[in-house]
């Protein structure tokens, strides 16, 4: 979903729990630890199952489809259920999921979907189109269930399902994206007991009944997802017996568990840093997977966080309203720099929006818009905007307070402290103060707006609709107290025409301009400024994994696809332990975790934020 790698608020209401000082009183009884699937795990590998482990250093936000936009927990939502549409692997157009075939009215306005009469839920119940239908209604009369996904509906008139094999969608006015609505199909007869989709997180009973390729056996918040082969899946069952997600919280510890084989594989944060990649490099029995990445590395600045009804709220710093400045500081940053020296040559210079992966999206600025690396005439833009230095060198903002910026950043990601100390100094040399504040959870701040920057990244799905959409005045939330699916508070007209029109473009062509005419908008808004388009670096052990699929086939990744290829095709390797996590492993990571739990005591439940590399 939206790929939705994207930084959707999370409900105020969600809340993931962990009672630390408890757990590790158990670790000496045997039970599971809060950095492995537990004992269980080990038992599997015992018994013969290929257990395929994958290390992430993204958590969690929620197992609802409704809620999350974390990209962990989409790639889980791809596996657990069926879509109407899916991606071809191979260069991305639409083909089959829970829909065989579609066609439109004449006049674009009612689309008919032949739903499969071949997919069960993993309950036995048969998969029809009243849990399209349901799903669909579901999300345009219940604003809980609309968060992470609601711009897919919002142009949506009636939704039906004449026959168990036929939804029609009727439309407010065309939509071009009816061959590509990333929404997870859930089964009505379960999800129709669940009273407030906004709190309803989905990880309290387990197995959890889905028609995807591999079905939700176990999880553990901040340490692991556990999911099964669905054997009846009517593409054909995965060759993995299980697939295990295992969370670390330092990417270091995941790139040696996978040197002592004990995961399969490893994806990063959301990629492997250019230092632990050339490590693995030549390494026995590991292969590096560097590819052509499909997300953006942005710099995002607080425009002035405010709610549909026009309430402001939130602190960012008022010298940013001036589009002047804002320019400036991205004259300030040198994309060379961060691509060569943070990056390693491991991304592209950013440009426009979306990244080049994507060529009919594609854009970049003309010579004469290009902000590019100037540091002079950003010093003098600053001057023309009043914010002038004072006998000590520092910039003074109209209070004659010297200028300080504060840049929110992911604790977890190294890039993002990497380009910060950067900043520090591009900044400095201008006159003007950065104060990093580097957060486990950036969540709560950027909910309240109460940040000057911050650092921000997103996956792009083949279309691009739901990137853009949480850019427009519609993504803000109604009230101060509620939640959007706004990344960073930008509501602009000019932007909100482009995005109706582009929506109702069914014109390729049309439509590749329109949303070109986006990026450039955003672009000289100066909002949100892209400084690199990251490979996907990652990493597996080929005496564990045979084979697996990339996407798009040709230099594509692996972790986080737009559909659930690589995981389902994976083949695992005929003389390597797969188990992914032998008994030796489980004692290792309790000890760790033991370590870990003593030195944490009680972790305090918190929303996380789901932004720079967490969208799919």
């Amino acid at each position: 979903m939206g790929t939705n790698d994207q930084t959707h608020s999370l409900p105020r209401g969600l809340r993931l729990v962990a009672v630390a000082g408890a757990a590790a009183l158990t670790l000496t009884a045997g039970l599971a630890t809060p950095l492995d699937p537990a004992p269980r795990q080990a038992r599997a590998a015992d018994d013969g199952k290929k257990v395929l482990t994958v290390a992430v250093a993204q958590s969690v936000d929620s197992l609802s489809p409704f809620l999350a936009v974390r990209l962990l927990s989409t790639s889980i939502h791809r596996l657990m259920y069926e879509y109407l549409t899916n991606y071809d692997p191979k260069d991305n157009h639409a083909v089959p999921g829970l829909a065989t075939k579609w066609e439109a009215s004449p006049d674009k306005l009612t689309w008919t979907y032949t739903i499969r009469s071949d997919s069960k839920w993993s309950d036995g119940e048969q998969a029809t189109a009243e849990d399209a239908a349901w799903t669909f209604n579901k999300m345009m009369t219940d604003d809980g269930a609309a968060t992470a996904n609601g711009s897919y509906v919002g142009n949506f008139e009636k939704v039906t399902a004449p026959s168990p094999t036929k939804l029609v969608i009727e439309l407010k006015k065309p939509q071009a994206t009816m061959t590509a609505l990333d929404v997870p199909i859930v089964p009505k007869h379960v999800w129709e007991k669940v009273s407030d989709f906004s709190e309803f997180n989905n990880d309290k009973s387990f197995p959890v009944v889905g028609n995807g390729p591999f079905v939700l056996t176990g999880y553990k918040a901040d340490s692991y997802v556990r999911l099964k082969a669905n054997k009846t899946f009517w593409r054909g069952a995965p060759k993995f017996d299980e697939l295990v997600f295992r969370y670390y919280k330092d990417q270091d510890a995941a790139v040696s568990a996978l040197r002592k084989g004990e995961v399969s594989f490893v994806a990063g944060s959301p990629s492997l840093t250019p230092a632990q990649a050339e490590s693995l490099q030549g390494a026995e029995n590991i292969r590096v997977n560097d590819a052509p990445g499909r997300r953006f590395y942005a710099l995002a600045t607080n425009p002035g966080a405010k709610a549909r009804n026009g309430e402001k709220f939130g602190d960012g710093h008022p010298s940013l309203l001036d589009r002047r400045v804002r320019n400036a500081l991205f004259m300030a940053v040198d994309r060379e720099a961060v691509i060569d020296k943070v990056f390693r040559g491991h991304a592209v210079e950013g440009e426009g929006y979306i990244p080049p992966r994507f060529q009919d999206y594609f854009w970049k600025p003309s010579a004469s818009q290009k902000l590019a690396y100037d540091p002079a005439k950003a010093a003098q833009l600053l001057d023309r905007a009043g914010y002038r230095k004072n006998g000590d060198g520092k910039r003074v903002g109209k209070d004659g307070k010297p200028l300080t910026y504060r840049v929110l950043c992911h604790a977890t990601d190294p890039n993002d402290k990497a380009v910060g100390k950067y900043l520090q100094e591009w900044w400095g040399k201008l006159g003007i103060g950065v104060r990093l504040n580097c957060l486990d959870n950036v969540t709560d701040p950027w909910l309240a707006g109460t940040y000057d920057l911050a650092f921000d990244g997103w996956s792009v799905n083949p279309d691009p609709d739901f990137v853009l959409s949480i850019h427009t005045c519609g993504a803000l939330p109604a009230t101060p107290e509620d939640t959007g699916a706004t990344d960073n508070f930008i509501c602009d007209k000019k932007y909100d025409e482009l995005y109706a029109r582009q929506l109702a473009e069914y014109d390729p062509a049309k439509r590749a301009d329109i949303v070109k005419q986006m990026e450039s908008r955003l672009y000289d808004l100066g909002y949100m400024n892209v400084m690199a388009y990251p490979n996907a670096v990652e990493a597996y052990r080929t005496d564990q994994i045979e084979s697996i699929t990339t996407m798009p086939a040709k230099a594509g990744n692996i972790y986080g696809q737009d559909g659930y290829w690589s995981w389902w095709s994976a083949v695992p390797a005929e003389t390597g332990d797969s188990s992914g996590g032998s008994s030796t492993a489980v004692v290792a990571v309790v000890a760790t975790s033991l370590v870990l739990l003593i030195g944490l005591g009680t972790v305090v439940a918190v929303r996380r934020r789901a932004g720079a590399d967490d969208r799919e």
